[in-house]
């Protein structure tokens, strides 16, 4: 089937439909990992229906399906398929009325599901095939906001970072597998190894692409430079995380870290930072925002002895400046360097997230003036220090580097200055990831407001 509009996507694509089939998750059961991010998408826009599908040339497959009887199907012919229409055309697809679309009004799933309104976003592989989507039902007629297709977007993206997980995991450990089958030829042995390792190190930098903003994070009308440096073995996937996104009125960023390292980590890096953008978008009260992450993570965690470290910060217009609040759950505090050269530090505060039901959150509030810069960072940073010894670069040591700067530094400038700092101190080592957040308010206000 071919999307008249576009008529370079097919749905029997052989490399698309490869793609799918590479997954390994075509016709098997249901996951939590999935349907976290479905009930999530649930609540947040209020849909009745969320699935994640997969899409061949033949059906699409529910691999989650919140607000659907688990006794019934779990797929439908592809030609009945409302994905099939996002697959097609290889980008999102929102209609507000199935009975009054020309594509959908005579559909089975109309009738028999009650789908009165849809809304499906791709879920990409790391090559960009369409491996299906993850889209929303309404029992009614109803009009998809800006920030409900935001929030959509948001949980495609991370649908898609816990397949480019697994699809990691399962080429690192075929490579594995291969090279030991030829351990009696020491010189292939080596060869195979070092590929090996190489292509490992490739697959967890595409997966920390996938879960790191693409690009450096832009706020028009300010400046915002961000550092990251992996930590440990290349093929080690992060455990910091950072975000800059719109928000009720302005802006948001947040910069956390996630204990512990590997496949778990990364899953959990995911989701904390999705949850945090979709949660964001329509959340004024910043403290609720953190509150939400903590109880994710509390159900997520399970049990596990495991916790999440975040700062998140919304910036909004006021007549002095940018009215800024700071929320803290047990991360480093952040820095304010004003325009004069005066560096502050914000009060610690809170809790590590997951670790307890309920979530204990610091709050600070302060007016980012002209040329004012926030300066947010994860430990790995202030843990830095030479092989061998106990001398960290420590908090003191970012003041000290944001006191020496000249007055009115540009981000880019501050962020990299305290990046090389902490790298020099270790003696060029990174034993941990390293994550820098710089914004600084524009030298004349106010500034544009998202759209």
């Amino acid at each position: 089937m071919e999307d008249e509009s576009n008529p370079g996507h097919r749905i029997d694509d052989p490399g698309r439909v490869a793609a799918v089939v590479s997954t390994g998750l075509v016709d098997t059961p249901r996951e939590e990992a999935f349907d976290r991010l479905t009930r999530l998408a649930s609540d947040l826009i209020g849909a009745p229906m969320v699935f994640v599908t997969l899409v061949d040339d033949r059906v699409s497959y529910w691999k989650s399906t919140t607000g659907l009887d688990d006794a019934g199907p779990r797929q439908n012919a592809v030609e009945e398929s409302f994905c099939q229409f996002v697959v097609t055309s290889g980008t999102e697809q929102v209609i507000a009325d199935t009975r009054a679309d020309t594509r959908t009004r005579s559909m089975a799933a109309v009738e028999s599901m009650n789908i009165q309104a849809w809304a499906g976003i791709p879920v990409r592989a790391a090559g960009g095939e369409v491996l299906g989507t993850f889209c929303a039902m309404d029992v009614r007629p109803r009009e998809w906001t800006h920030r409900q297709l935001e929030i959509l977007r948001t949980l495609a993206q991370a649908a898609g970072g816990e397949i480019a997980l697994r699809m990691a995991l399962q080429e690192a450990r075929h490579a594995s597998a291969a090279a030991e089958r030829h351990a009696a030829d020491a010189e292939r042995h080596a060869a195979r190894a070092e590929r090996s390792a190489a292509e490992a190190t490739e697959l967890a930098e595409t997966l920390q692409q996938s879960l790191l903003p693409s690009g450096n994070p832009r706020i028009p009308g300010m400046e915002v430079a961000a550092r990251y440096r992996p930590g440990g073995g290349g093929a080690e996937v992060l455990g910091d995380f950072y975000d800059v996104f719109p928000v009720p009125g302005g802006w948001g960023v947040v910069v956390g870290d996630v204990c512990g390292k590997g496949p778990w980590a990364a899953r959990t890096t995911a989701l904390a930072r999705s949850t945090v953008r979709a949660v964001g978008h329509t959340e004024d009260d910043t403290r609720a925002v953190l509150a939400a992450l903590n109880d994710v993570l509390h159900v997520w965690f399970a049990g596990r002895h495991s916790f999440v470290t975040a700062t998140y910060a919304t910036m909004t217009a006021a007549d002095e400046g940018l009215n800024t609040v700071v929320v803290n759950g047990g991360h480093p505090p952040a820095f304010l360097l004003r325009a004069d050269g005066e560096v502050r530090q914000f009060a610690d505060g809170g809790r590590a997230l997951g670790l307890r039901p309920e979530a204990a959150v610091g709050r600070e509030e302060e007016c980012l003036k002209p040329g004012d810069s926030l300066v947010f960072y994860t430990d790995g940073v202030t843990e830095s220090r030479p092989p061998g010894s106990t001398d960290q670069f420590g908090e003191d040591g970012v003041a000290r580097v944001l006191g020496s700067l000249p007055p009115a530094a540009g981000a880019e400038a501050v962020a990299e200055a305290v990046s090389r700092a902490a790298l020099d101190h270790a003696g060029g080592q990174v034993p941990d990831d390293t994550a820098i957040v710089v914004v600084r308010s524009p030298q004349s206000l106010p500034i544009p407001e998202p759209a």
